[in-house]
């Protein structure tokens, strides 16, 4: 084996340094700090990695231009170690893996079973070192996470419920809950860490289960929120799944309390001309019963309502007439944007919630990268939510709440769960 040395002004600049020149295939053999950052001066840190001798070196990359660091906060960086120091690691196992790896061969044409178990040792402590300077990474960042005392294998899942929008007071609550109730030995390991903690956030995720009607009996939903969120669409492709998509369809029939938006009504009649499904308007408390009666023949009925600002408490106040005065149980939805900050999400509850909202359903999974939101809320008000709207396609594109489906949004991001997913709404 032939062993090259390599410098920079960090680890990772010198690793990278190493890979250009001698390719991917080369043995990390050990690295050290061989000048202290000063004033003056820059840190210079001395990687050396081995190479077999008969492997063609390769051509030297050209170094590329300096460009402006993709990691934007210390949590990025901190972030990078942790994966480094998976990585190193891993060679270090495979290095004691005689299965017929790259360093499976070195081993053997090295001849000396001594030899190799010198260089797994340098690895080791080469991952030793880069997870070293993750903790003392780690304690620097403390203040930033409100002294929040956790260890270091914790900096992957902090960085990833700390970017998806998830309040601080609640990271804060679920890392110390993690901590409390981890077992010791699972939390050396981020992989575990991370399992751990999605099944935590699961937990603490009420969901109201879709559930078949029971034979005789009726369901009134009304869904309310704000202008803009998407009830309409909501209700078009609920009562298409009520009605056509479920193993058991229903009798579906609508009634529009939306009279100040005349787009949104004919929108809403175009829907149930397609579906063929009985629709009723009303413009004033007192006809609300009427026109329950007349969809009295339906097993669920689904009431679209005017969006209303949560500051619109004229608007508002005439909504609780309308629930007032019906003869039946309604079951009040409150229809949210997943995009919404949660401080506005915070707001919108607080003043819908006197209509005794019985659960939430989100839409517009698709146009937002930040979940993390949603649990705040769910977690902060404590009340189940019960369908996920995730696209615009009429009826495909709404599935039931799952805290599954939600809590890989909020740590692996919607694109790939929709990817894993095709077509969801199926």
């Amino acid at each position: 084996m032939k062993f090259h040395t390599f410098s920079g002004e960090t680890p990772a600049e010198a690793l990278k340094q190493a890979q250009q020149d001698c390719g991917e295939n080369a043995l990390v053999i050990s690295t050290k700090q061989i000048r202290k950052k000063t004033i003056s001066t820059s840190a210079l840190y001395e990687v050396v990695v081995a190479v077999e001798e008969d492997q063609p070196t390769p051509i030297p990359k050209k170094p590329e231009p300096r460009a402006e660091s993709k990691y934007k906060s210390g949590e990025d960086v901190l972030f990078s170690l942790s994966e480094a120091a998976k990585q190193i690691s891993q060679i270090a196992q495979a290095t004691g893996d005689m299965g017929g790896s790259n360093a499976s061969r070195a081993a053997e044409r090295a001849q000396n079973s001594e030899g190799i178990g010198e260089i797994k040792c340098e690895i080791n402590k080469l991952a030793d070192k880069i997870k070293l300077i993750q903790e003392m990474f780690w304690e620097e960042r403390a203040p930033h996470r409100n002294n929040l005392a956790i260890p270091s294998e914790f900096s992957e899942i902090y960085k990833l419920a700390k970017t998806s929008g998830m309040g601080e007071d609640h990271l804060e609550n679920i890392m110390n809950l993690t901590l409390e109730h981890m077992p010791v030995r699972m939390k050396n390991s981020s992989e575990t860490i991370k399992r751990y903690f999605q099944v935590l956030l699961r937990k603490l995720i009420p969901v109201r289960m879709e559930a078949e009607l029971p034979k005789g009996n009726k369901r009134v939903m009304m869904f309310v929120g704000p202008t803009g969120v998407g009830k309409t669409t909501t209700i078009a492709k609920l009562a298409a799944r009520y009605s056509y998509i479920q193993e058991k369809r229903a009798k579906v029939g609508i009634i529009t309390l939306d009279t100040y938006r005349i787009g949104a009504v004919e929108q809403l009649f175009q829907y149930a001309k397609m579906m063929r499904l009985p629709i009723e308007d009303v413009v004033d408390p007192s006809d609300f019963n009427n026109a329950l009666s007349s969809l009295s023949h339906c097993d669920v009925i689904l009431i679209d309502t005017v969006g209303s600002s949560q500051y619109d408490k004229d608007k508002l106040i005439k909504l609780n007439k309308f629930l007032q005065s019906s003869q039946l149980q309604i079951d009040v939805n409150l229809v949210l944007s997943a995009g919404s900050k949660l401080e506005d999400l915070k707001e919108i509850y607080k003043n819908f919630s006197f209509l005794d909202i019985d659960t939430l359903i989100f839409t517009k999974f698709d146009e937002t990268k930040v979940f993390g939101t949603i649990f705040s809320l769910i977690y902060d008000i404590d009340k189940p939510v019960s369908y996920f709207s995730i696209g615009q396609e009429v009826p495909d594109d709404i599935v039931p709440a799952s805290s599954d489906f939600l809590v890989e949004c909020i740590l692996d991001g919607f694109e790939k769960k929709r990817g894993e997913h095709g077509n969801a709404g199926e």
